[in-house]
């Protein structure tokens, strides 16, 4: 199948060491800037010349078994580095801001059961029927602005009708989410108004979901039924330890895991196939049949991963790649950088991985993370991925803009923003 050019064109290396020994902030500064607008080609790189890439800020590691081997050790490799903003931004411990803890351990496992995988045919048809709402509204123009006009309203509608947490109305919970996850998550220079930010936004969730849990309770005890959602589940549920308090934190990661990651995920994977039309083609040519569609989405997605890189604190000093060439030190307290980005072009593991190839196996994609904190709700997080863009792709004229209006737009470098797409004026392509 089609492919892009995902080789190396070098010079990045030699341009780090020599700004290094002139001015090690000009030199991060460049990795940074590599990292938001070329991050391709210094993966590549890396992958090629320093697999272990040691900074004296952070440590990046690009092949495929490092990476599954900093994800997959918990003990050694911690989310410790931004679980303390989480706790912040919610109140309480949260079990994402955990590793191999008891707590982790059992609402982990809880909420597995709570987001049933016999739900993904439901949600499907849910994610179907919302996208469609929305196509229809926007075809008239032409135009669509898939993120704000697509994407995250998706999102928030499932969250609202299937995880029970519809936020006061929409474009609040979306302010929500934004501000404790940017926090969370990409504040890597610990930004005080950042921080500030997420610990209103955080507030401000969990005092609505404390006040949603006091309806369910009081419908529960005047005998009224409670819908089938999560958050009402988790209330039926009566197990012992399910807290209220741990019924809210736990409700309130449901939106901050999805929200964010499902859109990024969205725009990435429609971008991705928009720039191969042969692949577009027989994408738009399967969107009859979602299984044999979603094939395409998850390999646009090893192409274009929402999250390009996973952070981890190392715990205790630890030896990765050990008897390998690359064998490298990793001195307790070090930041790493786990780059799933790179790995999933690792050849040493996945075959031609520049060429656009289906039925690649599961284990080669690690866009839904790996180990410990692989994705907790990917039965779900993947058919609402996959149905939006299968219901996009139905929809003739759907095409790239050329710039300046077309491309991702991003936040921090991180959260798309704004995606404007061409898109034909019939009401529907099947």
């Amino acid at each position: 199948m089609d492919a892009v050019d995902q080789g190396s064109k070098g010079g990045h290396l030699e341009r780090y060491d020599e700004a290094l020994a002139r001015d090690p902030m000009s030199a991060f500064g460049l990795v940074r800037a590599w990292m938001r607008t070329d991050w391709r080609s210094l993966f590549a790189e890396l992958r090629e010349r320093r697999p272990v890439f040691v900074t004296p800020a952070f440590t990046v590691v690009t092949r495929f078994a490092d990476v599954i081997e900093v994800l997959s050790h918990e003990r050694v490799f911690s989310v410790r580095a931004f679980g303390p903003r989480l706790d912040a931004a919610l109140g309480g411990p949260f079990m994402l801001g955990r590793d191999a803890t008891p707590m982790n351990w059992r609402e982990k496992g809880l909420m597995q059961v709570m987001l049933d995988p016999r739900d993904a045919a439901r949600v499907r048809e849910l994610t179907g029927r919302l996208a469609d709402e929305l196509l229809d509204a926007a075809c008239a123009d032409g135009r669509l602005e898939a993120v704000t006009g697509l994407f995250r309203p998706v999102a928030l509608g499932v969250c609202a009708r299937y995880f029970g947490v519809p936020g006061p109305d929409p474009q609040t919970l979306s302010r929500w989410t934004r501000a404790i996850v940017a926090d969370g998550f990409a504040n890597f220079l610990g930004d005080p108004k950042l921080q500030a930010a997420s610990v209103r936004a955080g507030t401000e969730l969990v005092e609505h979901l404390r006040e949603r849990l006091a309806g369910h309770r009081a419908a529960l005890r005047a005998g009224r039924e409670l819908p089938d959602d999560v958050f009402a589940r988790l209330v039926r549920s009566s197990l012992p330890g399910v807290t209220d308090d741990r019924i809210v934190i736990n409700m309130a990661g449901m939106p901050l895991g999805f929200v964010e990651s499902a859109p990024g995920a969205m725009a990435e994977a429609v971008e991705q196939l928009l720039l191969r039309p042969p692949v577009f083609s027989e994408a738009v040519a399967a969107a009859g049949d979602p299984e044999r569609f979603d094939l395409y989405v998850w390999e646009a997605l090893r192409f274009s991963p929402f999250f390009k890189l996973l952070p981890r604190l190392c715990e205790r000093d630890h030896v990765l790649a050990a008897g390998t060439p690359r064998s490298t030190v990793i001195p307790a307290g070090t930041f790493v950088l786990a780059a799933p980005a790179s790995a999933m072009f690792d050849a040493d593991v996945v075959p031609d991985p520049g060429e656009f190839r289906l039925g690649r196996p599961r284990h080669h994609r690690l866009f839904f993370g790996s180990g410990h904190h692989a994705c907790l709700g990917v039965h779900v997080a993947g058919v609402v991925i996959g149905e939006t863009v299968r219901r996009l792709l139905l929809r003739p004229g759907l095409r790239l803009l050329p710039p300046p209006e077309g491309g991702i737009e991003r936040s921090l470098g991180i959260f798309p923003d704004r995606f404007l797409l061409g898109l034909g004026t019939e009401r529907r392509a099947g």
